[in-house]
């Protein structure tokens, strides 16, 4: 029997408009929590699952809960605008967020450990990548939250440094469908591509919208006009439907379609888990690889103390799904490996590029900031 046993929370909205991504996070931590139960690391962890339905107010309130129940570890939050709400509640109570999304960067709490991509390694190789290979003029679309306009804003400025232009900015509330008016708007200004920050239902509604009407104007759009997201994920592909469904870029440092030992092995077991879906994600795979940090941190520390549990963590080094994977001390990121993808018809991704090796996270772009520079380090691979 393990020595010790720890309780941790795991806090995702696996109803409500952006649900489909939230509950492949679910599995994705499952998973884990699963397989690290039957190894032998002398700790034993159980996952207490609360679900704010996508109801911001929520989130603060089943934080608050988690922690005053005693459990100083908790892995979720897929929103930044769901990250900013709960962040206080850990500071406080001096409880660690595990948070297992990509996001817009610009923070580093000492009360977050962050398993997902910063904006160097998904926001700037897709600039690189499209000012290369697609054109210079760029429409975005977001979804109207934190999320979206920090990652235009980082957007717009390395593209501007390497002398690309945003044409226009236009922005919707979470769950918002009617996007005819935008759609309208993309078609009236013909950019090279469109920047996509739409999250959960926007995003898939507008997928369908823009595609029929671009069949409509005789325009091939996903040679003529593509559309670029940092967010969309194979369960989504699934969501947008055959219609919309191929065709469109994904910078992210995970996509199923990856070859190698440890992904066959991370995808095989998550099939057979979740027979039902939804597919694996981006962040799902954060997710498994946050509770395998977790797990192995824990037992490293022989306490789950919430600085003792940090200082363990900086010293793993994770053969994850998408390849090697660590915590950055300074910082609390991960290092991660950046890739372009193009969505299939089978709603999968064809991998276009990728780095050799991860790539150190840069959270506030000290290192990579397109206000200063144009190369930025980084050097991608063509895959085929």
């Amino acid at each position: 029997m393990p020595s010790k046993h720890y309780r941790v929370g795991v806090l995702f909205s696996t109803t409500g408009p952006y649900c489909v991504v939230a509950r492949s996070m679910l599995n994705g931590a499952l998973l884990a929590f699963r397989e690290s139960a039957v190894t032998q690391t002398g700790v034993s962890i159980e996952p207490v699952i609360v679900n704010p339905g996508g109801d911001l107010r929520r989130y603060a309130k089943l934080s608050q809960e988690l922690t005053g129940a005693g459990i100083r570890h908790v892995v979720g939050c897929y929103t930044s605008s769901s990250r900013k709400e709960v962040i206080p509640c850990f500071e406080k109570h001096d409880a660690l967020l595990w948070y297992p999304s990509h996001y817009e960067g610009f923070e580093s709490s000492s009360n977050v450990i962050y398993t997902g991509a910063s904006p160097n390694q998904h926001v700037l190789p897709l600039v690189d990548h499209m000012l290369a290979n697609v054109g210079p003029r760029a429409f975005c679309v977001g979804s109207n939250y934190i999320w979206a306009w920090e990652n235009n804003r980082i957007f717009r400025e390395a593209m501007t440094a390497q002398g690309g232009e945003v044409l226009a900015e236009r922005y919707y509330a979470v769950g918002d469908t009617e996007l005819q008016q935008v759609v309208d708007a993309i078609l009236a200004a013909r950019p090279d591509f469109v920047f996509n920050n739409l999250i959960g239902t926007s995003a898939y509604a507008f997928f369908r919208l823009f595609r029929a009407a671009c069949r409509a104007h005789g325009i091939d759009q996903p040679r003529q006009i593509p559309v670029a997201s940092c967010t969309l994920s194979e369960p989504e592909l699934e969501e947008i439907g055959l219609e919309a469904v191929d065709g469109h870029l994904t910078s992210s440092v995970y996509f199923s379609s990856l070859e190698n030992p440890a992904n066959t092995a991370f995808t095989s077991a998550y099939t057979k888990a979740f027979p039902d879906g939804p597919a694996t994600s981006a962040d799902a795979e954060a997710s498994y690889n946050a509770v395998k940090l977790l797990a192995g941190a824990l037992a490293r520390a022989g306490t789950d103390e919430v600085g003792a549990v940090k200082e363990a963590v900086v010293h793993l080094r994770l053969n994850a799904p998408q390849g090697d994977v660590w915590i950055e001390p300074a910082t609390l990121h991960a290092w991660l490996t950046p890739r372009i993808g193009r969505s299939t018809a089978q709603a999968r991704y064809e991998l276009l590029i990728e780095e050799p090796a991860p790539v150190k996270p840069d959270p506030y772009l000290v290192q990579s900031s397109p206000r200063y520079a144009v190369s930025r380090g980084p050097n991608l691979r063509v895959v085929r």
